[in-house]
């Protein structure tokens, strides 16, 4: 390679590809950091140095990322979206098997059991890792990832809700088709006692309960979401998605669309389930669900990330 090509390299010709073309946000909320960027291109000449400098990324480049793969999925065609969305659904019933017999296989334990709800958290994230490396729709990566485009005012409201309406409704035809699946192979599985447990946890506590257990559970997926934006595709990505999908199942928090597998495949096991009881568990835990990824994770976000940018 010529000196010229070099520093054509590493003036950002490859790393500017990705985030360019959101370099024409309103008004001048993010042109300090558009300078900052140009500049560092500029100084760092070296290809080598500059891709070391992008490991750690700023927080405002990382929404820059969040912008854009939210416009991207808001933009999607209809069935695009929910082709992925059942995917999704499908896949989480792995996440049902594992936690079904890891549920029978801690049950001698119940003397001890924080060790049997440990195992247990430490199989519950598999299926999730599975999801979002896959790159299917998952409805509560995108209760924070579709709104920033809509709080940086690049996206309607309608757009949104379109969205979110899609990939929930797809994301539950394929929680239910995952659910015939697991109970057509539980002669293989055996894992039946597993879901009806699974089950009662899901439909047991009160509705303001639940409600809060999935805020949380929402919180920390949305939170997941963010950190595979901002960490390098990869291990990085996996341990993000394992780290927060493993405190939800330590904790028994009320993820909507894995709940719902686990719901469904307990109401086919057992007479104790009822639909009532599963409409009421899964409309609680996506109401949750959302309001812990927007409220706590996207609006913040966006908001502290903003209001720096206006300090500068």
């Amino acid at each position: 390679m010529n000196h010229n090509s070099g520093c054509q390299l590493g003036s950002g010709t490859i790393g500017d590809s990705a985030e360019r073309p959101l370099s024409d946000e309103p008004g001048e909320l993010a042109g300090n950091r558009e300078q900052q960027r140009r500049q560092e291109d500029r100084a760092w000449v070296p290809v080598i140095v500059k891709r070391t400098d992008q490991s750690v990324r700023h927080p405002d480049d990382v929404l820059v990322s969040a912008i854009a793969e939210g416009l991207e999925q808001l933009n999607r065609p209809v069935l695009s979206l929910g082709l992925s969305s059942i995917a999704a659904g499908l896949i989480l019933g792995f996440t049902a098997m594992a936690v079904g017999i890891g549920t029978v296989a801690v049950a001698p334990l119940d003397e001890w059991p924080m060790v049997g709800r440990l195992l247990v958290a430490v199989a519950y994230p598999l299926g999730f890792v599975i999801c979002l490396t896959s790159g299917t729709e998952l409805f509560t990566e995108h209760t924070a990832t579709a709104v920033y485009p809509v709080l940086d005012r690049r996206a309607s409201i309608a757009r949104l809700l379109r969205l979110w309406a899609i990939v929930a409704g797809g994301n539950l035809i394929g929680a239910a088709l995952s659910a015939g699946l697991l109970t057509l192979a539980e002669p293989v599985i055996g894992a039946r006692d597993g879901y009806v447990e699974i089950g009662r946890h899901l439909v047991g506590p009160s509705t303001s309960s639940l409600l809060i257990s999935a805020v949380l559970a929402g919180w920390l997926m949305a939170l997941g979401a963010w950190l595979i934006v901002a960490s390098q595709p990869g291990l990085s990505q996996i341990v993000s998605i394992y780290i927060v999908t493993f405190l939800i199942g330590l904790g028994g928090l009320h993820h909507s669309i894995a709940g719902a597998v686990e719901v469904f495949v307990a109401s086919i096991a057992s007479n104790e389930l009822g639909l009532l009881q599963a409409a009421r568990f899964i409309s609680v835990a996506l109401v949750g669900n959302l309001i812990g990824g927007s409220l706590f994770v996207a609006v913040l976000n966006y908001a502290h990330i903003r209001e720096t940018q206006r300090s500068e």
